[in-house]
């Protein structure tokens, strides 16, 4: 039990750190509401980009969510945003998972039955906060699997495994569709813990290349004609599922990030 223990803790520190170097390293943003504070960011892979020709890229994604007074944080149930017509995204060919396979497994038995479908990993925290005791820190891996598309829709899905109150697979759909010439996607972010449970960090890299018809592709393309990628962030959604005293039974926050990349060519 107690080397247990010792695990989850050197687990739960190194993704501290791990979310704190690349919050340093990528470019960001921070938007409060209420006591809410939010910080997210990205980056891609390589900088410099063909201002004309769409390349492969790997996107790091970070966000970090806290209170000014030190309370739990408000449930994050849905994320809204929009990205610029320089990124695109290809699943074409690539193996697909479906949610009903990860859900009830941890992640080693989700990377068993999908682990060809996986485009992306990376960390997560959550705090569960039960009335009347003391707010509990899970650290879970993170991993993100194709599901596919379908209607002009492109299906990722997002899972963790808490282990606290019961063993449990969080999965988190997020549903990407072409509007105009950009990229509009929409995150659901499953109830944790009953509503007792809320996110406090999460960091993922994605980028895939495979082949599909002959050709090299990549999951996500991008080129960089103006030296910056748009990405506008217009709904991110808070429900105080909890029951904090004190705290809106509701809270949205909007915003904009502009990540930078070196055109060439």
């Amino acid at each position: 039990m107690r080397r247990n223990l010792m695990l989850a803790l050197a687990l739960a520190a190194v993704l501290s750190l791990g979310v704190a170097a690349i919050a340093s390293a990528l470019t960001k943003t921070t938007l409060r509401a209420g006591n809410l504070i939010v910080t997210f960011g990205g980056g891609t892979s390589p900088k410099a980009l063909s201002k004309h020709k769409y390349t492969p890229v790997t996107t790091t994604v970070f966000g970090k969510i806290k209170t000014s007074d030190g309370t739990h944080p408000s449930a994050l149930r849905e994320v809204i945003f929009d990205i610029d017509k320089d990124v695109k995204i290809n699943v074409k060919g690539y193996p697909v998972c479906k949610a009903s396979q990860l859900e009830a497994r941890d992640t080693v038995a989700a990377k068993r039955v999908c682990g060809k479908t996986v485009l992306g990993n990376g960390g997560a925290h959550a705090e569960i906060a039960f009335p009347e005791q003391t707010p509990l820190k899970i650290t879970s891996p993170l991993t993100v699997f194709n599901g596919g598309e379908r209607g002009g829709k492109i299906k990722l899905l997002i899972h963790i495994f808490l282990t606290v109150p019961v063993p449990a697979a969080v999965v988190t759909e997020v549903t990407i569709r072409r509007k105009g010439s950009g990229i509009h996607s929409i995150s659901k972010i499953p109830r944790v813990a009953g509503g007792s449970g809320s996110a406090l960090d999460f960091n993922f890299k994605l980028g895939k290349t495979y082949r599909y018809k002959g050709k090299k592709v990549g999951y996500f393309e991008a080129r960089c004609p103006d030296g910056v990628f748009k990405a506008k962030v217009k709904k991110v959604l808070f429900q105080n599922e909890a029951r904090i005293p004190g705290v809106a039974p509701q809270t949205v926050l909007k915003g904009a990030l502009a990540v930078p990349c070196t055109p060439k060519g």
